[in-house]
């Protein structure tokens, strides 16, 4: 390795609610770099939750990230001629790069008028531990589940 490893640039709070964590999802959701319309999308999103449940956004947010968010995960190892699924922990920062991004997938998925709704959906289901994110994530703890005998072969 001749250079130097790059750093991570630090992240600039979001501008309504000062989270890292909104800041971060807003730019997973952008597309083609139109960053306006992601913050409108998910701010529509935050005050469609505010309004259904009388919560603070900000709470059931966090809750839903949490509750989507993989604590394990099988990565594919090869030994000796054979790929095993080896179960191992996944670091925080993927962690919340996977519920953001099943977050998103399953939103788009699902069938309301506009992104804005989907996304409060999503996130309203996701905070009381339903919906497609945690379906995802409750899929990957249990195929890690399944291959906890190969967990010796962890690296």
């Amino acid at each position: 390795m001749r250079k130097k490893k790059s750093s991570r640039r630090r992240l600039t709070p979001d501008p309504k609610y000062g989270d890292l964590m909104i800041s971060r999802f807003t730019n997973s959701l952008l597309q083609q770099g139109k960053k306006n319309i992601a913050r409108n999308i998910l701010y529509d999103a935050l005050d469609f939750v505010a309004k259904k449940t009388e919560k603070n956004p900000v709470e059931v947010f966090q809750k839903a990230m949490n509750n989507a968010s993989p604590l394990i995960e099988v990565r594919a190892r090869r030994v000796g001629g054979a790929t095993y699924q080896v179960p191992t922990e996944v670091r925080p920062e993927r962690r919340t790069a996977l519920a953001i991004r099943w977050l998103i997938s399953n939103a788009k998925e699902r069938s309301d008028k506009s992104m804005a709704q989907k996304l409060a959906a999503e996130l309203m289901a996701a905070a009381v531990g339903e919906g497609g994110a945690v379906k995802k994530r409750d899929d990957v703890h249990r195929m890690a589940e399944a291959n906890k005998a190969f967990a010796h072969f962890r690296w």
